[in-house]
């Protein structure tokens, strides 16, 4: 793993110097964009919109339109908006993990210590377990005020996972939501029920595959060896019963057939 960030975190008058990784990769297949007609790769290129002339990497510059015309934005200028944040965690406040909404969970980090950091990492390790809390802060990564939430993991790990800022989640209000209708006693025990019959005993995440990709991989390779592949047929299974009751009923019925 590459490092994308190094800085430091720092509450109170402790600074915990820190290279930050990123936690995910993606499953997905690296699919390329052909042209139709010979398979050759499609490329594409950065060009000028007035002369239609491609234009070098290092000659991009990026601008703000600001009345009409574009104000030019360097590295110094982004360095100058806040210095602090670019190089420093800042972490504001600690409260209980269960206090934010897993809505604002964004993208999980690995942060690592450099030299001379350790203890002090350690320590903020060992105290937010055993609070059972975890830092809120800030930091700028690629020119973009990140909000974020420092928490302890296994392992002696401190993670931290990008947050979304609050004006970042669209409002409802939009959404055609259903009236509020009358819920019967017996359809709520019997959607209850439901519940706890599809809920395990003991839960694990690693059952969770990306399956897909593994199908489409499959697909790929057969029509390598020039195979030919077949459409599989498939439907959604759906209840006759119109009844909301009766459906209820029919699925709880199928699962315990199932198990």
């Amino acid at each position: 793993m590459r490092s994308i960030w190094t800085g430091a975190i720092g509450f109170g008058l402790v600074n915990i110097p820190v290279r930050l990784f990123s936690a995910t990769q993606s499953s997905n297949l690296d699919l390329d964009m052909l042209d139709k007609k010979n398979h050759a790769n499609i490329k594409f290129q950065r060009v000028n919109e007035s002369t239609g002339r491609e234009v070098a990497w290092e000659n991009i510059v990026k601008g703000y339109k600001y009345d009409d015309e574009y104000v030019i934005i360097t590295d110094e200028d982004f360095e100058k908006a806040s210095p602090e944040k670019s190089k420093l965690i800042d972490i504001s406040e600690f409260v209980k993990e269960e206090e934010i909404d897993s809505f604002y969970y964004d993208t999980p980090y690995y942060t690592e210590p450099a030299k001379g950091g350790e203890k002090a990492y350690a320590l903020l390790h060992k105290a937010l377990a055993e609070t059972g809390k975890v830092g809120l802060g800030t930091f700028v990564l690629r020119n973009k005020e990140i909000f974020c939430m420092l928490r302890a993991m296994e392992g002696d790990l401190l993670a931290l996972v990008r947050l979304r800022f609050p004006e970042e989640l669209r409002d409802t209000s939009e959404l055609t939501l259903p009236q509020k209708s009358t819920i019967k006693p017996a359809e709520l025990k019997m959607a209850v029920a439901l519940i706890n019959q599809l809920t395990p005993r003991k839960f694990s995440i690693d059952k969770y595959k990306d399956t897909y990709s593994a199908a489409l991989m499959k697909i790929i390779e057969a029509k390598a060896k020039g195979k030919r592949v077949s459409q599989p047929k498939f439907r959604i299974a759906k209840s006759k019963a119109k009844d909301l009751m009766a459906q209820l009923k029919e699925s709880l019925s199928t699962n315990k057939k199932a198990s």
